[in-house]
């Protein structure tokens, strides 16, 4: 009687103690907040951050990758080898890699990618990352060679970003709604206006991911972000959109929060070809006009980093060029009178909906006023911001965050949004696509941020910084963004 006790006893005490590990066990799934939903899913094909936030790393990969630190480190290469004279790329592909639906990734898989981004009928945001090459060629199933027309030492920076990841031919049809790559994770489900998730992938060539499942929840405003993190609905919030509530975040211990840099530079954007903005003195008055200092704590609450071109303070070649558009009104106002153009001036705002643009635009578009430009805001949601402010170029001032690594070369591209065409910074920036000395590249950037502020593209605000609330409990999310992700490769709970 009494063994038979003990034996329950014993029996009981070892169900406690199995009961008591499998409850201290970390957590295996996320939610992770995102002010922005994605238009769609497929990197390659619009200009998105959104889209990167979702699918960089975590669905598709490209042959090199950014690490958090912003180095390039190989991603579906392995290794590669450079001719001498700088003209092929030769990449040993990773071998055992399955795209999410089963079929082998192969050489024919990234001459495809690269073929299709390069293309004349290309969707790819970012073509000119894609313009040198005159030849993709299959050596075997694991050896793609890559041509270039001349040596360019960008060309390995150029395929880490978000716009070159390798897509199979098999998935084109679906791939907004459906992607499908060789990531640690794979896409299970979208509720339109809610949330994707990602579940893990369990055939992942590499390392493979800690998380079980990842939910990526789409809250775009402040209030609705502040009252989901402090609930615990969302654990984690990148670019968390109250920068605000910051204080009372890191005050509470289940929180913490990190501050960090991004790659962003958020510019108050100008149709250079549409009149009187196509007068180079019209732009220069806007520039004086708007009080940086005032946007960063108005619409920031002090986060952010003043610029004077486009460029990242934490990159090692930046050029402190603030001073050419200090706030000057009356230089302003007398500006507009030399350019002789009528006041006031009617020019359509347009703001998409991140915080720093709704709220910096209300602070730029007070300033304007006083020199007498009168901006009619248009709020925007990203999808119609997308397609009649950045496409159908319908606009005459924007705000908005340029969160691709190192992009001063969009300035080349006539065609781009804000349409600047000047024949001097293409041609510095056709000698730096074939430069590869260190030190003369980092002369060639130095004069293509001095350009573009002297001819006052657009008015340079500030450095969008990485703010993030988590729970204390989840470790590996990226501090800084070298590009626009939200990768979920390296996120893990403790106990």
């Amino acid at each position: 009687m009494t063994y038979a006790f003990l034996a329950r006893a014993g029996a009981a005490s070892a169900l406690a103690l199995s009961a008591s590990l499998a409850l201290a066990a970390p957590r295996t799934d996320l939610t992770m907040g995102q002010q922005l939903e994605p238009p769609h899913l497929d990197p390659t094909s619009a200009a998105a951050g959104a889209i990167d936030a979702v699918t960089y790393a975590n669905i598709f990969e490209g042959l090199t990758r950014f690490a958090s630190d912003g180095s390039i480190i190989p991603g579906l290469a392995e290794s590669w080898e450079i001719s001498d004279d700088g003209l092929e790329y030769t990449f040993k592909l990773a071998e055992g890699v399955k795209f999410h639906d089963g079929t082998d990734f192969d050489a024919e898989d990234v001459k495809f990618s690269l073929d299709r981004a390069r293309a004349e009928d290309s969707a790819n945001a970012q073509k000119g990352l894609f313009e040198g090459i005159t030849e993709v060629t299959v050596v075997d199933p694991q050896t793609v060679k890559v041509t270039l027309a001349a040596p360019n030492g960008s060309f390995l920076f150029n395929m880490a970003w978000g716009d070159a990841v390798i897509v199979a031919p098999e998935s084109i049809e679906t791939i907004k709604t459906n992607p499908v790559g060789t990531g640690a994770f794979r896409f299970e489900n979208w509720v339109q206006g809610d949330s994707i998730t990602l579940v893990k992938n369990p055939e992942y060539w590499g390392e493979p991911a800690k998380l079980e499942k990842v939910t990526f929840k789409f809250i775009s405003d402040p209030t609705a972000a502040f009252a989901a993190v402090m609930a615990e609905d969302v654990q984690a919030f990148g670019a968390f959109p109250a920068p605000e509530n910051l204080p009372q975040f890191d005050a509470d211990p289940r929180f913490k929060v990190l501050v960090g840099s991004t790659e962003g530079e958020t510019i108050l954007a100008i149709n250079n070809k549409l009149p009187p903005f196509d007068n180079v003195k019209v732009r220069e008055a806007i520039a004086h006009a708007v009080n940086r200092q005032e946007v960063i704590d108005g619409a920031q609450f002090g986060y952010g980093t003043p610029i004077g071109t486009h460029f990242a303070p934490h990159h090692p070649d930046y050029v402190d060029l603030t001073g050419m558009s200090d706030h000057d009104p009356e230089k302003a106002k007398a500006l507009l009178e030399e350019a002789g153009v009528s006041l006031p001036i009617q020019v359509k705002m347009t703001l998409p909906p991140p915080s720093y643009a709704r709220r910096g635009g209300e602070i730029i578009a007070a300033a304007l006023r006083e020199i007498g430009i009168e901006p009619q805001i248009e709020n925007v949601e990203w999808a119609q911001w997308l397609e009649t402010t950045f496409r159908g170029k319908d606009f005459g001032l924007t705000i908005i965050s340029h969160t691709e690594p190192m992009d001063i070369g969009i300035y080349a591209n006539p065609d781009y949004y804000f349409q600047y065409d000047s024949a001097e910074f293409q041609g510095v920036m056709d000698q730096l696509n074939l430069e590869t000395d260190e030190a003369k590249r980092s002369e060639l950037l130095k004069q293509a941020q001095e350009i573009i502020a002297q001819d006052y593209v657009n008015a340079y605000l500030f450095q969008l910084p990485l703010l993030t609330v988590a729970n204390a409990k989840i470790e590996g999310l990226w501090e800084n963004a070298p590009t626009q992700a939200a990768d979920m490769t390296g996120v893990y709970w403790t106990e």
